[in-house]
C-alpha cells in the first residue's frame, strides 16, 4: 500500500518539476493521528515524509505538522487512510 502511495505522489510531484506552469500553493498544517506508542507515531510520521511532496516537520502530543506542496497532499492525509493503516500496523506489534 505504501509503494504504491509513494509512487503515485511521485509522479504528481515529477509532474510539478519538470511542468513550471503549474502552480503549487506551499501549505503547513497539523494532522491529527490516532497512534498511541512511540513507534506508532514515528512510523507514521516517517509514512509521511517517505510519500514525495509532503514532509513530516514536528510530532505534537496527537498531531504532526506537516509541510506540503499542494492543499490536496494535506486533504488526503486528513481523509485518515494513512493513519488507519499505520494505526493497524501498529496493533501488529
Amino acid at each position: 500500500w505504501l509503494s504504491k502511495e509513494i509512487f503515485i505522489s511521485g509522479i504528481y510531484v515529477s509532474r510539478v518539476i519538470l511542468n513550471p506552469k503549474l502552480k503549487i500553493s506551499p501549505k503547513l498544517d497539523l494532522i491529527p493521528m490516532s497512534q498511541s506508542t512511540d513507534v506508532g507515531k514515528t512510523t507514521y510520521a516517517n509514512s509521511i515524509t517517505l510519500t514525495p511532496g509532503t514532509l513530516s516537520i514536528e510530532i505534537k502530543k496527537n498531531y504532526i505538522l506537516v509541510h506540503a506542496l499542494e492543499a490536496s497532499s494535506l486533504d488526503h492525509l486528513k481523509e485518515g487512510l494513512m493513519d488507519k493503516k499505520v494505526r493497524d500496523f501498529e496493533r501488529v506489534l
